[in-house]
C-alpha cells in the first residue's frame, strides 16, 4: 500500500509540475531582464508592452543545442504568423554571447537577458526546467499555451492561428 501511494503522490506531483498555468505569479511579473540595449524592464513591463497583441515567448540559450537546432522552426513560425510579435528571452550565462548568438543565428524579434540564469528566480517563476521553452499569449494577455517544447511546432501554430 505504501508503494501505491508513493507512486501516486509522484505522478499527481507531475502532472501539476506540468500544468497549463492561465497567468504569471506575481515573482515573475516583478523579475528585471536586461534589454538587447542594456537598460532593465520587469517582466510585467515586457508583457505590458505587447498589451492588445499576441506574443510566443521563447526562453533559449546560445549553449543551449535543442535551443539552435530549433531556430529554423522558430523561423517557420514567425513566416507563417507575421501578426505575432516574438519575445526570446536568453538564459545565456554572459551577454556577449547571448548578443553573439542573436546576430549568429539572425533571431528577429525582442530581446531580453535574464541575469541570474536558468535556475535563477525567473526561470523558476516560469516553471523553467527545459528548454527552448515557448509559451502563447493571446491578445487579451491570457496564456493560451504556458508549457511548449521543441517538438511542439505543430501545437503552437495551431494555437497561434486560432487566435489571430
Amino acid at each position: 500500500m505504501k508503494k501505491v501511494t508513493t507512486l501516486l503522490l509522484a505522478i499527481v506531483s507531475f502532472a501539476c509540475s506540468n500544468a497549463q498555468k492561465k497567468e504569471f505569479s506575481k515573482e515573475a511579473l516583478s523579475e528585471k531582464l536586461t534589454t538587447i540595449e542594456g537598460s532593465e524592464m520587469t517582466f510585467g513591463e515586457i508583457l505590458e508592452k505587447f498589451k492588445g497583441k499576441s506574443l510566443v515567448i521563447e526562453v533559449w540559450a546560445s549553449w543551449c543545442g535543442d535551443c539552435v537546432k530549433s531556430m529554423p522552426k522558430t523561423k517557420e513560425l514567425q513566416a507563417s504568423n507575421p501578426e505575432v510579435n516574438y519575445v526570446f528571452i536568453s538564459m545565456d550565462k554572459t551577454t556577449e554571447r547571448w548578443k553573439e548568438a542573436i546576430e549568429k543565428h539572425e533571431i528577429i524579434g525582442n530581446h531580453f537577458f535574464v541575469n541570474d540564469g536558468m535556475k535563477g528566480a525567473l526561470g523558476k517563476a516560469l516553471d523553467v526546467d527545459w528548454i527552448p521553452r515557448y509559451i502563447v499569449i493571446d491578445k487579451n494577455g491570457k496564456i493560451v499555451l504556458y508549457r511548449a517544447i521543441e517538438t511542439d511546432f505543430e501545437k503552437i501554430n495551431n494555437v497561434l492561428k486560432k487566435i489571430n
